[in-house]
């Protein structure tokens, strides 16, 4: 069991919570309009691909798993990548949503790694 979970949040805590969550969802239905509508693959499988490891980090941050925070703060890299690597070479509209991405990836690294400290901060200060 994560013992910084059974701690009270702060407000700040709460808000970097719901910013990370609210970052997260936004990159996975960026993700699935974006391969669905916008730019639709052949085979539904790929969206699953893509989409699969951003779904699974969810539970974890809604129970405020401090490790959730912490590799979910690595793997935004590999779409903020993939958002740098595509509004570099895509056309529109589909560089207009790689810079969303971008957006989002940065957002939840922010938010995630500002989780972390608020709440090792409050943990020490205890």
């Amino acid at each position: 069991m994560d013992s910084l979970s059974d701690l009270p949040a702060s407000p700040a805590v709460d808000a970097t919570r719901w910013l990370a969550a609210g970052s997260l969802l936004g990159l996975i239905l960026l993700a699935l309009v974006w391969e669905l509508v916008v730019l639709p693959v052949h085979s539904p499988a790929w969206i699953a691909i893509k989409v699969l490891p951003l779904c699974i980090p969810l539970a974890g941050i809604l129970k405020r798993k401090m490790y959730t925070y912490r590799w979910l703060s690595l793997l935004v890299w590999v779409y903020f990548t993939e958002g740098v690597v595509r509004a570099w070479s895509d056309p529109r509209p589909s560089a207009t949503l790689a810079l969303a991405e971008i957006a989002l990836c940065l957002t939840l690294f922010a938010a995630c790694a500002y989780h972390v400290r608020l709440r090792l901060k409050s943990k020490n200060a205890s």
